[in-house]
């Protein structure tokens, strides 16, 4: 069990704000997913990867494959009020899930 965190690297965001995203991303998919795979992910020390993409489209495309899948997946849009300007997608959570269901989606991608 794994989770995977997707990034938006062309947003050139702090570290703060990415770790702000990130975390924002992971809890919001992490409360779709059933109780029985929220307990199994807790159990098994809540593995996550965080990984990167370079655009807006590659985000909604990664979300939008995550959820033609049915996997437990949330698109965050930050609310543009510190460094961002306006309403930006900035992140995807997936899963907690199996890791064969979050490598076929997010296997390609690069680590942040």
């Amino acid at each position: 069990m794994k989770q995977a965190i997707i990034i938006r690297n062309d947003l050139k965001m702090g570290k703060g704000k990415i770790a702000a995203q990130a975390s924002h991303a992971s809890i919001a998919s992490f409360l779709l997913v059933s109780k029985d795979k929220q307990e199994r992910w807790l159990n098994e020390g809540m593995k996550k990867v965080v990984l990167k993409v370079n655009s807006e489209k590659e985000l909604v495309d990664i979300f939008k494959k995550a959820k033609k899948e049915k996997i437990s997946c949330e698109l965050i849009t930050d609310a543009g009020l510190t460094q961002l300007e306006g309403p930006t997608k900035t992140a995807v959570g997936i899963g907690p899930d199996t890791d064969e269901k979050i490598d076929m989606i997010t296997g390609k991608l690069k680590l942040l």
